[in-house]
């Protein structure tokens, strides 16, 4: 879908090429990649470059996606894998600025995904904009309970 994409890892000083050389769908982005806890864990590292075709938030999820398997790590494919147990129950009377995230785009119970520092849920969801250099974490925190 969105070619042969490769992360330079800066730490560990590896120049992979992030674009394949008759790629020409469309503007590609590069952004910084954070990762927290578990989606740390599985990447094996903390931070890296990643270059995908597109401008949003949605494309870089499904570049990233497509080449990472942390996808269980950060997405919910149900409404009751966004959801903790034990929150409190909503009231009766929601007026119409109570809204969950459109199906397709829960992140899991404690997982976020983040622009520039900020929730992506208080931007423009997937939709939100990418620029070369944005970062973007990708936190699933460790979560230990009695």
């Amino acid at each position: 879908m969105f070619g042969d994409t490769f992360p330079r890892f800066r730490r560990l000083g590896l120049a992979m090429s992030t674009r394949n050389d008759d790629s020409t769908d469309g503007p590609s982005t590069t952004v910084t990649v954070r990762a927290t806890g578990h989606v740390r864990r599985r990447l094996g590292t903390h931070e890296f470059e990643f270059t995908f075709e597109g401008t949003t938030l949605r494309d870089f999820l499904d570049a990233f996606l497509d080449r990472y398997d942390v996808r269980d790590l950060l997405l919910a494919d149900t409404e009751a894998d966004a959801v903790a147990p034990g929150w409190a129950d909503p009231p009766d009377d929601l007026d119409d600025s109570w809204h969950g995230n459109p199906e397709g785009e829960r992140t899991r119970t404690y997982a976020r995904v983040c622009v520039d520092g900020r929730f992506n849920e208080t931007l423009g969801g997937f939709d939100t904009r990418l620029e070369d250099g944005s970062r973007v974490t990708l936190a699933y925190p460790f979560i230990f309970c009695c």
